[in-house]
């Protein structure tokens, strides 16, 4: 079989007789000595097979990798949450405060305007022939609360508790209930709100009483104050008695001023402002409070 070659000196392409394989020779084109090489077999041409390297494991590096980052970001996740869950709490329980403060706000307003009316607060409540409580002054004060549509439904002719009053007391009024008392869900008619009767008091018993006989001063005195724990329908002519307050505040019996918001209460004064005061308030300056003409002292609280 003819052996085709090429010189490497100037390209020229020539064949001869296998029988000249490895010798060398002039090149025909340029004289200059060249090698014959030898016939290319089958086997030389044959392609080799490599074998592919054996796995580094690189894929299943790279799944614990993944799963590793994975992991510490719910780690880093769960971190923050837990750092986080304190604020949000004490966020959201600083919005039901100043909401609970909006709704005797409101309440002091309503009593503000039916002094307007009928130139006297409200009564702590109404009695019946009796003299036992019969309607309370949170029915009194729902016109000016715009609430109309459940005064007019009630009974004045009847007690609080009568199968049709009942029907009507069934009835949320929002502002009745504090947001932060577990009794504050919407649709609850469990009052967070009482007056403080007794002798001496601006609400005692069934004696209205006028402004101008706040003679210790409508910013000294108590209007309305927080109760947790009451159990007691908005309507229910029931509210504290100045004589079983106990001190500290905060007791959480339902016979003390109290509330469901951390270090103390809110309660709204008869100048219609609403203030937060202290669980730790002293007796004698909330004492001083509950009364409308005692002459007490009244130091900034």
């Amino acid at each position: 079989m003819p052996i085709s070659f090429t010189c490497p000196h100037c390209g020229k392409q020539t064949s001869v007789a296998d029988q000249y394989a490895g010798q060398s020779g002039p090149c025909a084109g340029c004289g200059q000595k060249i090698m014959i090489p030898g016939p290319v077999s089958a086997a030389a041409v044959e392609p080799v097979y490599v074998p592919p390297a054996k796995s580094s494991g690189s894929g299943v590096t790279i799944l614990i990798v993944v799963g590793a980052c994975f992991f510490g970001m719910l780690v880093c996740g769960g971190v923050l949450v837990a750092r986080l869950l304190p604020a949000v709490q004490a966020a959201r329980e600083a919005a039901r405060r100043t909401q609970c403060s909006n709704n005797l706000k409101q309440i002091a307003i309503a009593f503000h305007n039916y002094h307007d009316v009928y130139k006297t607060f409200p009564p702590a409540y109404i009695p019946d022939e009796n003299g036992q409580p019969k309607h309370s002054w949170r029915v009194l004060i729902l016109p000016f609360l715009e609430q109309s549509r459940i005064y007019e439904q009630y009974k004045f002719d009847e007690p609080w508790n009568s199968p049709n009053n009942m029907a009507v007391t069934s009835q949320a009024v929002p502002v009745y209930s504090c947001p932060s008392s577990p009794a504050g869900s919407p649709g609850s008619t469990e009052t967070s709100y009482m007056v403080i009767t007794g002798p001496g008091t601006v609400f005692d018993a069934d004696k209205a009483c006028k402004i101008s006989e706040i003679v210790d001063g409508t910013s000294n005195t108590l209007m309305v104050v927080e109760v947790r724990g009451t159990g007691v329908n908005w309507a229910e002519p029931k509210d504290l008695d100045a004589s079983t307050v106990t001190y500290p505040l905060g007791s959480g019996t339902g016979n003390s001023p109290d509330s469901n918001h951390p270090g103390g209460l809110n309660v709204a004064l008869c100048d219609g402002s609403v203030r937060f005061i202290s669980d730790s308030i002293s007796p004698q300056v909330f004492g001083g409070l509950m009364t409308k003409a005692g002459a007490e002292m009244i130091p900034g609280f």
